[in-house]
């Protein structure tokens, strides 16, 4: 089992921008240098109290001239918010700087104050993913490709730089949604997935779907994310994350409403996050997608955690709600990393 850890970079108060930056960078080199696979950066917009991260493959981009070895990921380029053959160029690039380290994570984004910022139609939201993605793949299995769809078009274009990874870097879909899960599948792609997002019977049956709808030879990969915060005792780790904790679902219920008077009538699945979110209390994340004590017990948790889910990929969110000290946040990857992954790969 491979093992990453994720960040969405939120700004708290007594923090600043600049300072959240250099911390990240500064992690994402300490998760190099004691064995990290893969680093996930997210991106979200118009909130820096629940993140500053609005172009995380320009942050991996700084990230690969101070690494060498971890693989950089996007946990996801938006697509339906931007035009494809502005996120092919920005990829490619990041690829090259990094020397072909790129993992290219995508998705939709679930927030409603996304799509009113960038004046598109929520509703559209699954349409233009779909096409973005079809219209990225052509572009760079191609050197000059066209494309005719609803939103985006193109005619014998040919899209430059390219990337060092051929034909492209991976490519791994958001799959939180029921029907995400088998759209992935059906196109034999990697997927995400979080258990905050799903509770775990139906993340099961969702792991469930993607696993059967794979094609005939093709074994797929999921890669699932969990708080995660190594100490000296499961009291301990209470006392460090529960305020983030709390905060972070604070935060994302706010950012999961309707933006005025709208509804997105296609998006039922947000209104089930919503009421989940809402729901959640420590005592859950602790039982159902925590990792939180000394090392010993964090081992056997991650575990069961695999058993349970069997994930290809165990991604760890150290500092979920953006509240810890950087030096407790290096700590607790330190610990991890030194005491944990050695007995779970």
């Amino acid at each position: 089992m491979r093992f990453g850890f994720f960040d969405q970079l939120p700004c708290a108060s007594g923090f600043t921008e600049h300072q959240r930056l250099r911390d990240i960078i500064a992690q994402i080199e300490l998760g190099d240098e004691i064995g990290f696979d893969t680093v996930w950066l997210g991106e979200l917009h118009f909130g820096g109290s629940f993140s500053i991260l609005s172009d995380p493959l320009m942050v991996l981009a700084a990230a690969a001239q101070h690494t060498r070895r971890i693989r950089l990921g996007t946990a996801v380029v938006l697509l339906p918010l931007q035009h494809p053959v502005k996120i092919v160029e920005a990829a490619a690039t990041a690829d090259l700087l990094s020397d072909g380290r790129l993992e290219f994570g995508v998705g939709r984004g679930a927030f409603p104050l996304y799509y009113v910022g960038f004046d598109i139609p929520q509703e559209e939201s699954r349409e233009r993913f779909e096409e973005a993605l079809d219209y990225i793949l052509a572009a760079w299995r191609s050197e000059q490709f066209s494309f005719a769809g609803k939103y985006f078009r193109a005619d014998d274009l040919c899209v430059i730089p390219r990337p060092l990874q051929r034909p492209h870097p991976p490519v791994r879909v958001a799959a939180n949604s029921p029907e995400t899960f088998p759209f992935a599948a059906g196109r034999g792609l990697p997927i995400f997935a979080a258990p905050l997002i799903n509770p775990p019977e139906r993340l099961k049956a969702g792991l469930k779907s993607y696993r059967e709808g794979l094609p005939a030879g093709v074994k797929g990969d999921t890669a699932l994310a969990f708080s995660v915060h190594v100490t000296t005792s499961r009291a301990q780790a209470r006392q460090d994350t529960e305020a983030g904790l709390l905060r972070f679902l604070r935060e994302a219920a706010e950012r999961l409403r309707p933006v005025g008077q709208a509804d997105i009538k296609s998006y039922e699945a947000l209104r089930q996050v919503l009421a989940r979110i809402e729901r959640v209390r420590y005592e859950d994340v602790e039982s159902e997608m925590g990792v939180f004590g000394d090392p010993d017990f964090c081992v056997e948790r991650v575990r069961t955690l695999q058993r349970e889910y069997g994930m290809d990929e165990f991604i760890c969110y150290f500092n979920q709600g953006g509240v810890m000290d950087h030096a407790m946040v290096r700590q607790s990857m330190t610990l991890f990393a030194k005491e944990v992954m050695p007995h779970c790969r």
